[in-house]
């Protein structure tokens, strides 16, 4: 595989995104098949595995820490925090909760800890910017527990911009994950000029575009019923069935290349800069496979640029999330 490097550290060209192993895109696999599937991304070469707090309300962390905490010295492990699951209401049920204040911050990066079965998180991402808090208090909370000892280096989650910036003034970002693919293009309005001026990378999660630049997903009706997706704008039916419109000359341009669509969306992203690590997960053994020989794809800017004019948002029916999902969403000067 690969490196490329974020903060000095090496990491796989492709990361691999734990989410779905727990969480998201309806039932998850059974913990057996989770496990062979990490074991299988580390032996394929893949050194970079992110995770949250928030995945499965703590279960994603707990695998991941089950399967690699043997392999620590050999990977670069990425949690998340910031936004997780708390007890809500009287019957205190899990709830999803966005909270950067500087004790809940202390306290996720605790249970992280535990979890992951670590000393030490190689990578902690702010997974929300609160809007009630100023991100400069939620960073200068992970800043003193990289002090601690407790994390080697910060990042932030769906940020802009402008709160880049004024996290950095604080302590320096090694990496905003923000979703980028050819369906996304978000990051070029503003976020990828300032992650170069910061020396940040920019860790692209949802590569894939959660399934469409693979050309699998043909029938969004056979989702599952709690799959995220379904209160998803982009995959609402009628929508989605002008978003399949445009996969015709894209997958024939994967013919031409000899590849297959989901390792044409990858190789663009790469292609797109070396600070650029997009982390596609998936909880298919061929499909981990298939995505991972992308990284040996090379693309010439022609081809780049083709790629970029044939799928970009200008085209695609819908928004990335539903009203009241864009509202916790940092769109600040983005």
């Amino acid at each position: 595989m690969k490196t490329r490097r974020i903060a000095g550290m090496a990491v796989s060209a492709l990361g691999l995104g734990c989410m779905n192993l727990s969480h998201a895109y309806g039932a998850p696999p059974a913990p057996a098949d989770a496990e062979r599937l990490l074991r299988q991304a580390l032996d394929a070469g893949v050194t970079l595995f992110d995770t949250a707090a928030l995945y499965g309300f703590g279960a994603n962390e707990e695998l991941v820490g089950r399967v690699l905490a043997p392999v620590r010295d050999r990977i670069v492990l990425c949690s998340k925090g910031g936004m997780a699951g708390e007890p809500v209401g009287e019957g205190g049920a899990l709830q999803r909760v966005i909270d950067g204040r500087p004790q809940t911050i202390r306290r996720h990066v605790e249970a992280s800890l535990r979890r992951l079965r670590t000393d030490v998180i190689d990578l902690y991402y702010l997974h929300r910017r609160d809007m009630q808090v100023p991100v400069e208090d939620s960073v200068g909370a992970m800043a003193d527990l990289v002090h601690a000892g407790k994390l080697r280096h910060l990042g932030l989650s769906e940020v802009s911009a402008a709160t880049l910036e004024r996290a950095h003034a604080v302590h320096p970002i090694a990496a905003v994950q923000n979703e980028y693919s050819l369906w996304t293009r978000n990051p070029e309005i503003a976020l990828l000029e300032a992650c170069r001026r910061t020396g940040t990378v920019l860790v692209a999660f949802s590569p894939l575009a959660r399934g469409f630049l693979t050309g699998r997903l043909r029938d969004v009706a056979a989702l599952a019923p709690k799959d995220i997706r379904r209160a998803m704008p982009r995959f609402e039916p009628t929508a989605y069935a002008a978003n399949l419109r445009l996969l015709g000359p894209y997958e024939q341009l994967a013919r031409e290349l000899g590849c297959t669509p989901a390792q044409l969306a990858l190789a663009w992203l790469l292609a797109r800069g070396e600070d650029i690590v997009p982390i596609p997960g998936t909880t298919n053994p061929a499909h981990l496979r298939e995505n991972l020989a992308a990284a040996d794809l090379a693309l010439d800017a022609a081809t780049v640029a083709r790629l970029g004019a044939l799928i970009d948002e200008r085209g695609v029916t819908g928004a990335r999330y539903n009203a009241a999902t864009q509202a916790e969403i940092d769109t600040e000067s983005f």
